[in-house]
């Protein structure tokens, strides 16, 4: 008889093929592993001990010297010796790669990420979270009202940030509207 069903329907699902198991199931799962069906319960490659749970997985070592991330899926462990000395002997490694990029602002000592760098628009200076406003880390080039020009134009917002910068704190919300109430009267709505 095939792999499972009943009498009345040979072609009904199939039997888990654990060892321990050999439950009829009517949804199995084919490892794409070992290639072998399995109920619910033991579909995980951890729940069957799958020999070959790894076949997908991506496996990635780390150069001592310089850092670099060589993927080495599908190799064996003597292979992956070999593609390490590989990779030292090739030009791609270079110990002063290892060094990482730190903050550019003096005696701060943060390695600079992905996550964590952030460039200053004013003077192009990479720093770290801390550092990111420009009084933070003395931005050499004036101030940050400064509207940058792009192509030999500004752009589109910048006469609105020369007309902010103009402002000089004055208060425009009032200009020409002045209130009947004075602002020593009793507020409109009361606290209780």
């Amino acid at each position: 008889m095939g792999g499972g069903g009943t009498e009345a329907f040979p072609d009904l699902g199939r039997h888990c093929q654990h060892s321990d198991c050999k439950q009829l199931d009517f949804l199995p799962f084919k490892c794409d592993g070992c290639q072998n069906v399995f109920c619910l319960e033991h579909r995980s490659y951890k729940s069957h001990e799958c020999p070959k749970s790894d076949h997908n997985s991506r496996k990635v070592v780390v150069c001592e010297f310089c850092s670099m991330s060589i993927e080495t899926t599908g190799q064996e462990q003597d292979d992956v010796k070999k593609m390490l000395e590989r990779h030292e002997k090739s030009g791609n490694c270079d110990p002063a790669k290892k060094k990482k990029p730190t903050c550019a602002v003096r005696r701060c000592r943060e390695i600079l990420t992905f996550s964590n760098t952030s460039t200053c628009k004013t003077c192009q200076l990479k720093v770290c979270l801390k550092h990111r406003f420009p009084a933070d880390h003395s931005c050499k080039k004036g101030s940050s009202t400064v509207v940058p020009v792009v192509d030999g134009r500004r752009p589109s917002n910048g006469n609105f940030l020369v007309a902010l910068a103009s402002r000089s704190g004055k208060d425009c919300a009032n200009n020409g509207r002045r209130s009947t109430t004075s602002s020593s009267s009793a507020p409109s709505v009361r606290a209780y």
